[in-house]
């Protein structure tokens, strides 16, 4: 069967030529992309199941995922995420929902630059760049996004010791699964930093897919607990040639042999 890229975005907003950031305008243009080449998307669920082959996946797929829980997801990504029919993950930091989620969101708030996002989170300033739980309810309830850890705390995992990751990841766990119900079964590793203690520490935490920043495409071979992505650009041509070669078992094989080398 054919490779799924799991595809990796942070930020969507208007700072263009910022860090990790797609305008809306590239943005809508990707996810229409998608939708009129009859490209399926996958939730998290369904990648597990068809890494271990219990999925056939007969059209061309991806995962969309995000990191960090930004609110530019919501006022940018979801409405272009529903208009074109496109199911998306999103990896959230516990700490930071819960203390943005002590004051309601206002429309009216400015959408800063990723370093600005940074230090805003760092002066304990987070309700105004991150998602809360209202707003990720509402997500949820489409039925198009679903959300998973990216941590209690956005820290560097392989850094931790066993007994500090295991609280991290399972305190992490309980937030999600307290506020949204089901069960927490991936994490997003922050800064894609982990090692083999921290594998087993999530495994051992209950979580079942472990998504990492190592570049690569999911297979039917893929470790769950090892799932590589592909950071996006903010570019169209770029976003279509590397779906092309991403979606391609041959052509992406041999790709990512090269990058590696």
């Amino acid at each position: 069967m054919k490779p799924v890229p799991v595809l990796m975005y942070h930020h969507v907003n208007n700072h263009e030529g910022d860090m990790v950031t797609v305008t809306p305008e590239t943005f809508e243009l990707q996810m229409q992309y998608l939708n009129k080449a009859g490209y399926r998307t996958l939730n998290t669920d369904e990648l597990l199941s068809y890494i271990k082959g219990d999925l056939q996946l007969k059209e061309k797929a991806v995962m969309i995922t995000f990191d960090d829980g930004w609110l530019d997801n919501y006022i940018y990504a979801y409405p272009l995420l529903k208009k074109y029919d496109i199911k998306a993950t999103i990896f959230i930091v516990g700490n930071w929902i819960e203390e943005a989620s002590k004051t309601r969101w206002s429309s009216n708030k400015s959408v800063p630059t990723h370093e600005e996002s940074v230090s805003l989170i760092g002066n304990k300033q987070g309700a105004a760049i991150v998602l809360n739980w209202e707003l990720i309810r509402e997500m949820r309830e489409s039925g198009l996004v679903e959300f998973y850890s990216h941590a209690k705390n956005h820290v560097k995992c392989h850094l931790l010791s066993k007994d500090d990751l295991s609280d991290e990841l399972r305190e992490s766990k309980n937030i999600i699964e307290t506020q949204l119900g089901g069960e927490c079964i991936a994490l997003c590793w922050p800064f894609g930093r982990y090692n083999d203690g921290a594998i087993k520490t999530a495994k051992a935490t209950g979580y079942r897919a472990l998504f990492t920043t190592d570049h690569g495409v999911a297979t039917e071979r893929s470790d769950p607990f090892a799932i590589q992505r592909i950071a996006v650009k903010d570019s169209l041509i770029w976003f279509k040639k590397s779906l092309i070669i991403y979606t391609n078992k041959l052509l992406s094989g041999v790709y990512l042999r090269l990058k590696k080398k």
